[in-house]
């Protein structure tokens, strides 16, 4: 939102194409490349969760990002060239570590035998469960 309001105050550019998608980004980098002040410099929400846990979360809990491996379950295999670039590291290390696709996920969860509808309910964790609210006031 905040790049866009920016953008927006400034005359541009125009439009504001996402940068979610790695795909969408080589390909604008292949065959667009004059068109890429366009594309948003936010990372994709993998590649910010991943800095946020090496950075945010690992001082919040007194760990060294070190010893952190930050592994994504993405749909697409594109996920995993995004997490390679050299420009999603912080710090020396790659934000995230292991892509794994929900294929491969699926794949390894029914060679290990697991049958969800043996498993009991748990509750999830609170990794970064307190906000502020602020989000809301650009839609997102």
């Amino acid at each position: 939102g905040t790049e866009f309001l920016e953008r927006l105050e400034n005359g541009g550019p125009f439009p504001l194409i996402t940068s979610c998608s790695p795909g969408w980004v080589k390909f604008g980098e292949t065959y667009y490349n004059e068109r890429l002040e366009n594309v948003s410099s936010c990372k994709s929400p993998q590649q910010m969760l991943g800095a946020l846990i090496k950075s945010y979360y690992a001082d919040a809990k007194g760990v060294n990002q070190s010893h952190i491996t930050s592994l994504s379950i993405m749909p697409c295999t594109a996920k995993k060239f995004e997490a390679s670039r050299s420009e999603m590291a912080s710090s020396g290390r790659q934000d995230v570590d292991i892509v794994l696709t929900t294929r491969e996920i699926a794949r390894m969860m029914r060679q290990a035998g697991i049958n969800f509808d043996e498993l009991s309910d748990a509750k999830p964790d609170k990794l970064l469960s307190a906000y502020s609210g602020a989000g809301t006031i650009f839609g997102t």
